[in-house]
C-alpha cells in the first residue's frame, strides 16, 4: 500500500515544492556571501537541513491517510493555542515581535503551525456542519476558530503572520458554501478597516495638512458619537426589516454595521499598532517620506528588482545583497536578491511554480469526494497565494511591509516545515481523493 501511494502522489505538486525550496537554498547561500565574496554566514546549512527534514515530512504524511488527523484536530489546534499563549509570555523577542520559543539557537514559531492545525480544526468544523440549518452560527463559529490564534498572534505583536488567517478563513468559509452575503459582509469589514487606518496617516505624513472630513477617524468623541448615531440607524432599520419584511430594511443595516465596525475597528487599530509598525504603512504610501529609515527596504528592494533586467546580473553577481544594503535579505526580500540575479525570467518562474501549486491544490480540491480533504486543499490554497501576494508585493513596494515571508524560499526552519506539512496533507488527500 506504501509503495503505491508513493507512485500515485502528486508529482507537479511536490515537485514545485521542491524546486522553490532548492531556489531558496541557492539564495540564502548568495546573501550570505560579502563584497569581497567571502562568506558571512551559514544560515543556507541549516536550511538544507530543513528542506531534507520538510521534504522527508511530506512524503511520509503523503503515505498517511489524512482522515486519521480528523479526529486530533481539535487538539492539535488546542495545543498551538496554548503554544502560542506561552510564547506571548515567555517567547523571545525578535525584530519587536515575541514569536518564538527555544533553546539556544534552536527555536520554533508557533504561529507558522498553528496555521495549519487552525485550518484542519476549521475543516473539520465546516464538513460536520455541512447540512446544518443554523446558517449564521456556522459562520460565526467559523469566525472564533479563526479569530483566536489569529488574536493572540496580535498580541505578540506580529501582525503579518496574522493577516494570513484572514484569507484562510474567507475562502474556506465560502467553498463551504457559507452564504455569499456573510462572506462579503467580513470582506468588506475588513477592506474598509484598512482603508480608513490609512487615510489618517496620509493625510498627517503624505498630504501634510489636515482635512475636516478626516478629523472623525482620529478623535475618540465623534468616532463614539458617529458609532451611536450609526448604531440606531442600523438598530432602526432591523427592526424595520423584522417588523415590515422589506428587504431594502436588511440592506440598509448590512451597510450600515459594516460602516460601524470598521469605524470602530480602525480607531483601535491606532491604540494597538506600535510604531514601527505605523511607519511601515507609511513608507508604504511613500519611501521617500523616510529614505534612509522605514522607507530604506522598499527603494533598496524596489532598486534591485529593477536592476536585474530582463536576465539578471548572474547567480552570486548581486550587488544590493552583497554590499548589505538589503536588511533582512534572506528572510523577507529573497525575492529582491532572486530578481535582481536571475532577472525577469527568474521572476516569472517563481510565478509559474506558485501557480502551479495552487492549480494543483484546487483540481484535488474539485476530485477529492471528501470534504474534510476540499476544505483543507482550500485553506492551504489560500494560505500559500497570501503569503506569495504580499511578499512579492512588498518586495515590489505595492504592498505594506509586514514581515510575512516567501514560503519554500525564505530563510526560517518554522516557515519551511510548515509548508511542507501543508504539501504532505495535499499529496496524502491526493492519493485517497476518490477513497470514503
Amino acid at each position: 500500500m506504501r509503495i503505491r501511494n508513493i507512485v500515485e502522489i502528486d508529482f507537479f505538486l511536490l515537485l514545485a515544492a521542491i524546486i522553490l525550496t532548492v531556489f531558496g537554498v541557492l539564495f540564502i547561500y548568495s546573501s550570505g556571501l560579502s563584497s569581497s565574496g567571502v562568506l558571512v554566514s551559514s544560515e543556507y546549512v541549516r536550511q538544507i537541513i530543513w528542506a531534507a527534514g520538510g521534504v522527508i515530512i511530506a512524503l511520509s504524511l503523503s503515505m498517511t491517510d489524512y482522515r486519521r488527523i480528523r479526529d486530533l484536530s481539535l487538539y492539535l489546534y488546542l495545543g498551538t493555542l496554548a503554544l502560542l499563549l506561552y510564547t506571548c509570555l515567555f517567547g523571545r523577542l525578535v525584530n519587536g515581535a515575541r514569536a518564538w520559543i527555544g533553546i539556544g539557537s534552536f527555536g520554533i514559531q508557533p504561529s507558522e503551525f498553528a496555521k495549519i492545525t487552525t485550518i484542519l480544526f476549521l475543516a473539520r468544523w465546516l464538513g460536520d456542519t455541512k447540512h446544518s440549518s443554523k446558517k449564521l452560527l456556522r459562520f460565526l463559529t467559523s469566525c472564533l476558530i479563526v479569530f483566536v490564534p489569529m488574536g493572540i498572534v496580535l498580541i505578540q505583536p506580529d501582525f503579518g503572520t496574522a493577516l494570513v488567517f484572514i484569507p484562510i478563513l474567507l475562502v474556506m468559509t465560502f467553498v463551504a458554501g457559507v452564504s455569499i452575503k456573510y462572506v462579503i459582509f467580513l470582506s468588506a469589514c475588513i477592506i474598509l478597516t484598512g482603508f480608513l487606518m490609512v487615510l489618517p496617516l496620509w493625510q498627517s505624513y503624505i498630504l501634510r495638512n489636515s482635512l475636516p472630513g478626516l478629523m472623525i477617524l482620529t478623535n475618540s468623541r465623534l468616532i463614539l458619537i458617529a458609532i451611536s448615531v450609526l448604531g440606531l440607524i442600523a438598530a432602526i432599520a432591523l427592526f424595520g426589516f423584522i417588523k415590515y419584511k422589506k428587504r431594502y430594511f436588511f440592506w440598509i443595516a448590512y451597510g450600515v454595521i459594516i460602516v460601524v465596525l470598521s469605524l470602530g475597528a480602525s480607531f483601535m487599530s491606532h491604540r494597538v499598532l506600535k510604531d514601527y509598525q505605523i511607519m511601515r504603512l507609511i513608507v508604504f504610501l511613500d519611501p521617500n517620506v523616510d529614505p534612509r529609515g522605514a522607507g530604506w527596504n522598499i527603494i533598496q528592494s524596489i532598486t534591485a528588482i529593477g536592476s536585474g533586467g530582463f536576465t539578471g546580473k548572474g547567480y552570486l553577481q548581486g550587488t544590493q545583497s552583497h554590499y548589505r544594503f538589503l536588511p533582512q535579505q534572506s528572510t523577507d526580500f529573497i525575492f529582491s536578491i532572486f530578481t535582481e540575479e536571475w532577472g525577469l525570467l527568474g521572476g516569472i518562474l517563481v510565478f509559474a511554480l506558485f501557480l502551479l501549486i495552487c492549480l494543483r491544490l484546487v483540481r484535488i480540491m474539485k476530485t477529492t469526494t471528501d470534504p474534510f480533504g476540499t476544505y483543507i486543499c482550500a485553506g492551504l490554497a489560500a494560505m500559500f497565494i497570501f503569503h506569495f501576494l504580499v511578499n512579492v508585493g512588498m518586495t515590489m513596494g505595492i504592498m505594506p511591509i509586514t514581515g510575512i515571508p516567501l514560503l519554500f524560499m525564505s530563510y526560517g526552519g518554522s516557515a519551511l516545515i510548515s509548508a511542507m506539512i501543508g504539501i504532505g496533507l495535499a499529496l496524502s488527500i491526493y492519493v485517497r481523493r476518490f477513497s470514503r
